[in-house]
């Protein structure tokens, strides 16, 4: 099915470059919108849907920075993609200073059209998925509402039915009762006492025992129905706790009418009482799946969003790839743990996922126990897995047919100890440097998870050894963990 078109602005004084921008971009397949101006870049942010923005900083009259300055004082755009072209040799305080405003990224000229199509081609296509998340959240809002409507229905339907006392049989979630105004004296039916979890035989009704069973912060309901009926209320409803014998809280709606002499006096109260503690209990999961869903969505956001700005590549094709691996690995965890209702995943399962794209028949071998990992534990370590197994497919054991890889694992006292040793690849050298991979898996085990990664680059092989709480108190958070704060180590490791 075809992918919906996204519309990036592109915004010059000069008609050439415009051009040549149409050119690089139309390959893309999104709508390419023009704007000669920065007046003329405003007016179509307020009458167009943008993804993207590709803006010249040096501009007569309203230059880059001004006109990105005023888009991010508008609410409608300030998330909006920014990215600048400089014709000059930029500063670094001018960079920052066009971070500031909004940037996403720089492009210097002349422009390379693979690398400004890739740059493109990434914020087109998280803008598209974030507008997907955002739909999917306005449906599962709408059909909450949709569920709270019916229920509200059903409650209206129910009070109605309540109102015929001849309706209070006796059955588990429905009970009636008759009050004496005069002489003091109660009768309850069948119903009423399966309600509050007592018997005939050893509850004895009358106002202090009924008041016993109420929970504390609800007998004020009590004392105020009393008080409108003396006042010449003839009906009333409320929502009240039980606290049955037994200890177990239930949730009822009662409803209760009043009989008057002939001189309006009350004689006599006559009332229904309905269990409604599923109801209740159903919409709290309804709330909870929508404040979930919701929080889940914004930190696969900040997650990808982190993925995309921080990976590194000399290379287009490489830096794509790149981040696709790292986004792949983390829908493939992510696909676990909602099998799991978020409650957890196995370690194997996470290296059996990262194992499949690979066809090395006997080169690896796995020892270890079962290991059930909390959601942010098993989010970070399949990033970290990711990275290990991508590096050595490229430079380790995995390269070649010859190669050999253990990864083994145990638990002692809460903490997880996994062993990767490379043996039988080409000749390893100790690099200079660390790699974006490296730092990022080292910030995320480190600050993540609270653990320690350690690599000794020996001739024969990678030995890297990961060692990581399985009860600490980030990782137990659901569902997880990976959000501004994990972002912000990666930067500072990707530095």
């Amino acid at each position: 099915m075809d992918q919906e078109k996204v519309n990036i602005l592109l915004v010059d004084d000069q008609p050439a470059k415009l051009l040549a921008y149409e050119v690089i971009l139309k390959d893309l397949g999104e709508n390419l919108v023009i704007a000669s101006s920065g007046r003329e870049a405003l007016e179509v942010l307020l009458k167009t849907e943008i993804a993207v923005i590709l803006v010249d900083v040096c501009m007569p009259e309203l230059d880059g920075f001004e006109l990105a300055a005023m888009i991010r004082e508008h609410p409608r755009f300030q998330k909006t993609a920014m990215i600048f072209i400089s014709a000059i040799q930029v500063s670094d305080i001018d960079r920052l200073r066009g971070y500031e405003m909004g940037a996403v990224d720089y492009v210097p000229v002349p422009v390379v059209p693979e690398v400004l199509r890739a740059k493109i081609k990434v914020f087109a296509e998280l803008y598209r998925k974030t507008r997907e998340l955002e739909r999917l959240n306005h449906e599962l809002e709408d059909r909450v509402r949709a569920r709270t409507a019916e229920l509200e229905a059903s409650t209206a339907k129910l009070r109605e039915s309540e109102q015929r006392r001849s309706m209070a049989i006796a059955a588990g979630k429905m009970g009636s009762w008759d009050w004496d105004w005069i002489s003091g004296d109660w009768m309850w039916d069948e119903g009423q006492y399966n309600i509050f979890g007592v018997s005939p035989e050893n509850f004895e009704v009358n106002p202090a025992n009924v008041q016993a069973l109420l929970h504390p912060d609800d007998v004020d309901q009590l004392r105020k129905a009393i008080a409108e009926f003396n006042k010449g209320t003839r009906a009333y409803e409320t929502e009240f706790r039980i606290i049955r014998p037994d200890g177990e809280v239930r949730w009822c709606v009662g409803t209760a009418a009043a009989t008057t002499d002939e001189s309006g006096r009350v004689v006599r109260v006559s009332g229904v009482t309905v269990d409604i503690t599923e109801r209740k209990r159903a919409e709290e999961r309804q709330n909870l799946l929508a404040r979930e869903v919701d929080h889940r969505a914004k930190n696969a956001l900040a997650l990808a969003q982190s993925i995309v700005r921080l990976t590194r590549a000399d290379e287009v094709k490489a830096y794509v790839n790149a981040v696709e691996g790292r986004i792949n690995a983390l829908a493939r965890v992510h696909t676990i743990l909602s099998l799991s209702s978020w409650q957890g995943a196995e370690l194997s399962r996470l290296i059996d996922e990262e194992l499949a794209p690979y066809s090395l028949g006997d080169q690896i071998k796995l020892a270890g126990p079962e290991v059930q990992l909390l959601p942010a534990t098993a989010q970070t370590l399949a990033l970290a897995l990711h990275e290990l197994f991508t590096n050595s497919a490229k430079y380790g054991a995995l390269s070649t047919r010859a190669g050999r890889l253990a990864i083994d694992w145990q638990v002692d006292e809460e903490l997880l100890t996994l062993s990767w040793e490379e043996s039988g690849g080409p000749l390893v050298k100790t690099p200079k440097s660390r790699g974006f991979g490296t730092r990022s898996l080292l910030a995320s085990i480190e600050s993540q998870l609270g653990g320690q990664a350690q690599f000794d680059w020996r001739a024969e092989g990678l030995l890297c050894r990961l060692e990581v709480p399985l009860t600490r108190k980030t990782a137990a958070a659901a569902p997880s963990k990976f959000d501004t704060a994990g972002a912000a180590e990666l930067q500072r490791a990707s530095g």
